[in-house]
């Protein structure tokens, strides 16, 4: 909450407080326990900018119908201290009320003293918080989901951030386990059938199948020739991936660098094998007793935490599961002092939630402190149809391929547009479109329109000054109460949309002001006005620039100063 808004609150509840001890005190009302004083913002500020419903909370104790414990606190109502002007009572009992001139003069005031930092709060508490996203298999190219789940991921990491929370960003990168044993596989029947040809050497019927892999195999071969041919399948295979696996993760990073993500870690599974940590989690699984062998392989109690059914732990093979691993590297990010855990994965795995969260309390961590972001599909649309196919590679499109073809600005924006738990469209027309329809270019155009606006002025002699707060009383029109109002409530939205884990609140909020900017622009002038009422817009003016270009630098997105 701003300081302004928590000043606004406290000071109203104080009021409420004193007009309900000053009304019991003349027997306006009759002895009894103060009730709960409740606000709240209203949908349609026609109402009142804020609303108690203390006179419906209070009609048990008081045994009065709420309108007349309403008439009784506003008979005793002293608002003569506070941000508000004026008290009304509408329906049965609802206490509405309006802010006063002081309020969004220091709205403003407010803005232009923080600047860059406007809308951050300490809310968080330095809470230490670890996000992880993407983590896409590195085997082959990064698909669409990892375009949304990036945007995503990256953009709720900001608003924590903003909000007062310690956060870490981290790739975990699965470089172990039974999806390298099928990488190496692949690589090497595509390694020998270079050399001897595709029908010598047969494809393994699971292999993947990508070009990538082909391509891989195929530089191999150019650079090392039939080197590998005199080695065991086992060391062919491991030089095979220490060869292309290095390639995918370099690409990946610079593809997402490309999407202006960066991490702070990318974590590789291998070193949760190596270091022993994997080890230790079936040993305390072990030791607990949550565990028993079955047909060779060693299981994990998971139905006593709520999961379904139970897990293998280790293959008959005597190969640890992406489960073990995942358990373990879960009780790693704890271990480093992370308080809480978000993961943001994709909606196929909605059942590993319960079970991951059950492991979390099964080995002695606290599996609520592990929260799970679930992404639905995205559908690539052009034309009104669906679009499954790069028209440059004819081949199914890839992160690299959508930056290739949309702007970094409009694929951060578009993706950020709707909560990760529903299915959204993401049309390729709309986002190279430079129309007030492409939402990004209408949020960006709102501020190059005030930078065009503060130019033009300079030009005409009129430059911005401090004013006072007579002079910002003077913002009176609806369109100028709306964009104050709507700005006051920045802070608020970023602890809102940290604490829902829903970055794209901040994006709608956004996309609002600028509407609202919009309809200001076209109803109050500036050139031409008296000189302390175009000093107050243009205050406002410069607010709306500043918390526009907050929002767009806190998703990485540019705010020009000319479009």
């Amino acid at each position: 909450m701003s300081k302004l808004v928590q000043k606004a609150t406290t000071e109203l509840k104080a009021a409420l407080e004193a007009a309900l001890r000053a009304a019991i005190q003349d027997g306006s009302l009759p002895e009894a326990p103060l009730p709960p004083i409740a606000l709240e913002v209203p949908a349609d500020h026609s109402h009142g900018d804020w609303a108690c419903n203390a006179a419906m909370a209070g009609a048990r104790s008081f045994r009065l119908p709420p309108r007349k414990i309403a008439e009784a606190i506003s008979s005793h109502l002293d608002l003569g201290s506070t941000y508000f002007d004026r008290c009304e009572i509408a329906g049965p009992g609802f206490l509405n009320f309006f802010l006063n001139r002081r309020f969004y003069a220091d709205v403003l005031e407010d803005v232009a003293a923080l600047g860059d930092s406007y809308g951050r709060s300490g809310y968080g508490n330095g809470e230490k918080i670890m996000v992880e996203f993407v983590s896409a298999n590195p085997t082959g190219p990064m698909h669409m989901g990892n375009a949304r789940g990036g945007a995503l991921g990256d953009c709720l990491a900001a608003v924590l951030d903003a909000a007062g929370y310690d956060v870490w960003r981290e790739f975990y990168v699965n470089d172990a386990g039974n999806q390298i044993e099928k990488f190496g596989l692949s690589l090497e029947a595509r390694y020998l059938q270079c050399l001897k040809g595709e029908d010598a050497v047969e494809f393994p019927a699971d292999g993947y199948q990508g070009d990538d892999i082909r391509e891989h195999a195929r530089n191999y071969a150019n650079e090392h020739g039939d080197a590998l041919l005199s080695l065991t399948e086992a060391e062919r295979r491991k030089a095979l991936v220490e060869y292309a696996l290095p390639k995918n993760i370099a690409k990946m990073k610079s593809d997402l660098e490309k999407y202006r993500i960066t991490y702070d870690r990318w974590f590789l599974e291998s070193a949760i094998h190596q270091d022993g940590e994997l080890q230790q989690v079936v040993d305390i699984l072990k030791d607990k007793g949550l565990t028993y062998e079955k047909e060779g392989a060693l299981w994990y109690k998971a139905t006593q935490f709520g999961a379904e059914k139970d897990e293998v732990l280790i293959r008959q093979n005597g190969n640890p599961t992406y489960f073990t691993a995942d358990i373990a590297y879960h009780r790693n990010k704890f271990q480093r002092g992370f308080s809480r855990c978000i993961d943001i994965w994709g909606a196929d795995h909605h059942g590993h939630v319960a079970r991951m969260k059950g492991a979390m309390d099964a080995i002695g961590l606290d599996g609520s402190k592990l929260d799970v972001v679930l992404i639905q599909l995205v559908r690539l649309m052009q034309d009104g149809q669906v679009v499954r196919m790069s028209k440059r590679t004819g081949k199914a499109i890839q992160l690299a391929d959508l930056l290739d073809e949309v702007p970094v600005d409009a694929a951060r924006f578009l993706f950020n547009m709707r909560e990760a738990n529903s299915q959204m469209d993401f049309d390729l027309d709309l986002a190279v479109q430079q129309d007030s329809q492409n939402p990004v270019y209408y949020v960006q155009y709102a501020h190059a329109r005030i930078c065009s606006l503060f130019k033009k002025l300079a030009q005409e002699g009129v430059t911005p000054r401090p004013c006072t707060q007579e002079e910002l009383a003077l913002l009176t029109a609806p369109e100028e109460i709306e964009l104050m109002r709507h700005i006051a409530s920045f802070t608020d939205e970023i602890v809102a949309a940290a604490k829902d884990y829903d970055p794209a609140r901040i994006t709608r909020y956004v996309i609002t002001l600028a509407n609202l900017f919009h309809k200001f622009y076209t109803a109050c002038r500036i050139a031409g006005e008296e000189e302390s009422l175009a000093q107050a817009r243009m205050q406002l003016c410069s607010a709306v620039s500043t918390v526009i270009r907050n929002v767009l630098r806190m998703f990485k997105i540019s705010a020009p100063e000319y479009m």
